[in-house]
């Protein structure tokens, strides 16, 4: 079995789409049947240890500057699904959020203004000729976004201990159908019980962003490096999605009650996730 990396591990959860081979274009589908032929594929591990190591020159390399031919690949139901992991494209959307993570000194300590300022540009002119590009990979930093709950069930959870050096693993995993399905019920129930906020908009935003993909799709949800921040005790008995899927529920049926109780255990479990951020 591998062995966990010896990096620092970014406390990031992950959105993946697994679109199958009959989505992708020529010549781009050729590449990917081969490539999910391949023995030798680079892990989740690799693509951050190829981040990470562009941020150590001198002046940093915030995007990729081709980008990845690389991807996540799995099979279902005979279908083989791929990933891509499009990192430059993710390294400039990145960038842009960065002025919100982070303060103006601490920012330019990190990435100085010329460099955000060139890959900015680089971005523009690419983003011209690529008016249609989307990331198959979406990431939050500290926290699973709650709207992500909304596209799973508690049913699609796997949650894995982990042995020795082994981390633990927590993820879900869904198709496609069920997790637009589950988006459209969710914003109907939403729109009319509670007023406009972050909780719809997130969703509105998700759901167009799914509509992009094959229908035969996979959505998976993962903890990711998440995992190596919790206890295995909180990762246990961590069942997010089925509290979400619970206060949707009940606000569709008129049980403020049992909304508020289930809104308040997914508040008391987050919020301990953010007290760690902030003592860090």
């Amino acid at each position: 079995m591998p062995k966990v990396s010896s990096l620092i591990v970014p406390y990031a959860t992950y959105l993946r789409v697994y679109e199958p081979l009959a989505a992708f274009p020529e010549p781009e589908r050729t590449h990917w049947e081969r490539y999910a032929r391949r023995a030798d594929r680079p892990s989740y591990q690799d693509e951050l240890r190829r981040a990470l190591a562009d941020l150590l020159p001198t002046p940093p390399v915030p995007v990729p500057v081709h980008e990845s031919s690389d991807a996540f690949v799995l099979e279902a139901d005979g279908v083989v699904c791929v990933c891509p992991w499009r990192t430059r494209l993710r390294g400039w959307q990145a960038l842009g959020e960065l002025a919100e993570e982070l303060p103006l000194s601490v920012l330019d300590a990190v990435l100085p203004p010329v460099v955000r300022h060139q890959a900015a540009q680089d971005y523009e002119r690419w983003l011209a000729r690529n008016q249609d590009a989307r990331p198959w990979i979406r990431t939050s930093t500290w926290q699973v976004p709650l709207h992500w709950f909304v596209l799973v069930s508690d049913e699609e959870r796997r949650y894995d201990k982990g042995t020795g050096e082994i981390p633990p693993m927590l993820r879900y995993r869904t198709p496609m159908v069920q997790a637009r399905r589950r988006v459209a019920r969710a914003l109907r129930t939403l729109k009319d019980t509670i007023e406009e906020g972050p909780l719809i908009d997130g969703l509105l935003e998700v759901g167009r962003w799914l509509e992009e993909f094959h229908p035969r799709s996979l959505v998976e949800l993962d903890y990711a490096g998440l995992v190596h921040v919790l206890p295995a005790g909180e990762l246990e008995d961590d069942h997010s999605a089925a509290d979400v899927a619970e206060g949707i529920e009940a606000l569709r049926s008129g049980d403020g009650a049992a909304a508020g109780a289930a809104y308040g255990r997914l508040v008391e479990r987050w919020r301990s996730v953010r007290d760690r951020r902030s003592a860090n």
